[in-house]
């Protein structure tokens, strides 16, 4: 069942396109990657999806609800939520101040402290750390408190921006496994990366980008890591499936 839509998008800032006639879709409980090098168009995509953008034609529909002409609180309060690479928490706040942070526009306040707690139960070591303030954790740490922070908000999507930048191996590792249970709690989840190896470890399917346009899209479990970079640095043909 498709979940996200996005259909012949060309998008980008003022009077500048970044990405063309871009087509993907994301099916209801899904992990999806956007996969592509630096300066290949997946943020800007992701933010177009928020509505972060100048979008010069095409749509995009999120369970069947164009959302083009709609602002970034519409599309938050429809269930998507967004964790951008850089500035995703706040630093000089606790781990419970940037969660509390995170239900900024829901109404039903008696519920928050219960989503929180089981975001303890869901990270376990944010619990630990919960007094402490945000600048203090680790990159790993970080990372997860963002889309922690983003889970608040009970979104229906998850959209994650190169989660694993900066991260070592071992924190990676991490990583993947609580998308993996976010996932199973009943997100669907899309991520824009760089890292294939992560991206074919916890998605369903990819979509490669160069240059601002979507150039291939797979199964993850019928690709390799060397097709992918191939695709990356242009030295494979463009295969669809």
């Amino acid at each position: 069942m498709s979940l996200l839509r996005v259909i012949g998008l060309t998008a980008g800032y003022e009077r500048n396109v970044v990405i063309t006639d871009i087509f993907i879709n994301v099916n209801k409980g899904e992990i999806v990657a956007i996969l592509g090098p630096n300066g290949s168009g997946k943020s800007t995509l992701l933010k177009s999806i928020m509505g972060l953008t100048k979008v010069f034609s095409g749509k995009i529909f999120f369970r069947g609800i164009d959302l083009t002409p709609l602002g970034i609180t519409q599309r938050v309060k429809m269930g998507i939520s967004y964790v951008p690479q850089l500035d995703n928490i706040f630093t000089e706040l606790s781990v419970e101040e940037n969660l509390e942070m995170g239900a900024y526009i829901r109404s039903d306040k008696e519920n928050i402290k219960r989503d929180i707690d089981d975001i303890y139960n869901l990270f376990p070591e944010l619990k630990e750390r919960r007094r402490e303030k945000a600048k203090t954790l680790s990159g790993g740490e970080r990372q997860i408190l963002a889309i922690a922070r983003a889970l608040i908000m009970r979104p229906i999507l998850l959209i994650l921006d190169e989660p694993t930048a900066n991260l070592a191996s071992k924190v990676i590792s991490t990583l993947t496994s609580k998308i993996k249970e976010v996932n199973n709690e009943g997100v669907t989840v899309l991520i824009a990366e760089q890292n294939v190896r992560f991206a074919l470890s916890v998605t369903d399917k990819v979509y490669v980008m160069r240059s601002g346009r979507v150039i291939f899209k797979g199964l993850s479990q019928n690709l390799t890591r060397t097709t992918i970079e191939n695709l990356f640095l242009g030295k494979s043909p463009v295969l669809r499936h």
